[in-house]
């Protein structure tokens, strides 16, 4: 569904250059994936395709996604010392290029991220310019979702009454959905549920949903503030 486009995704975000593509956009990339992991991560694999592989040290893009994995801000100052601040921080990171195809956008990242516990989760994104995003892939299922809403990620077993249980339960905690997308691996396996919300939902509430066995892990995405 197409969004409506604003003065201030034309100006774009206010971040710290020379790109807001190549840099922002690799910030935010980085935000979402230790927002999806839950966790801050220890371990990043980076894997770069396209625009990101050829141009991305030169903009930027390489300390970007770093600071994002970091919960650095794309304003931040300190944001072109993000290697150094990842030694610190006790995150270990490795930069690669891939061949995501000819269907990939050229500013696109697969990053696989490890918690140093039990936690791994693998995010492919692209930045889709002005500091915007959009996260095709979670963990190996096709998902949409630019973080314009505050978005919930529900990754459950695929049986009858899932979607209602959960919808249902938004509704007693009267969290109104503002899209809703499910994807599965197939019929009776998982199923993955991406819920755009018009507010944020409390952290203390999506503790309580992961008490259903049924489901695998919530995770909750920011929205992204431009």
């Amino acid at each position: 569904m197409p969004r409506n486009i604003s003065v201030f995704d034309i100006i774009g975000p206010i971040m710290v250059g020379p790109s807001s593509s190549h840099t922002a956009g690799a910030v935010r990339l980085g935000q979402v994936a230790r927002a999806i992991l839950g966790h801050p991560p220890v371990d990043a694999s980076i894997e770069l395709h396209g625009s990101f592989a050829q141009t991305g040290q030169g903009h930027g893009t390489d300390r970007g996604l770093v600071a994002g994995l970091l919960g650095m801000a794309t304003d931040d100052p300190d944001l072109p010392h993000s290697f150094e601040h990842a030694e610190q921080a006790g995150l270990s990171f490795r930069f690669a290029e891939i061949d995501l195809g000819e269907d990939a956008h050229p500013n696109s990242v697969r990053l696989t991220l490890h918690d140093g516990g039990q936690r791994t989760v693998q995010i492919t994104g692209c930045s889709i310019g002005g500091g915007l995003v959009e996260i095709v892939n979670v963990d190996g299922y096709d998902v949409q979702f630019g973080c314009s809403y505050d978005t919930l990620l529900v990754l459950a077993e695929d049986r009858p009454g899932t979607i209602n249980q959960v919808t249902g339960w938004l509704a007693r905690h009267r969290i109104n959905i503002a899209f809703l997308r499910v994807k599965r691996d197939k019929r009776g396996g998982d199923s993955i549920m991406i819920i755009e919300t018009d507010a944020t939902v409390d952290p203390m509430l999506l503790e309580a949903f992961e008490d259903y066995t049924w489901v695998r892990w919530v995770r909750q995405v920011p929205k992204v503030e431009m």
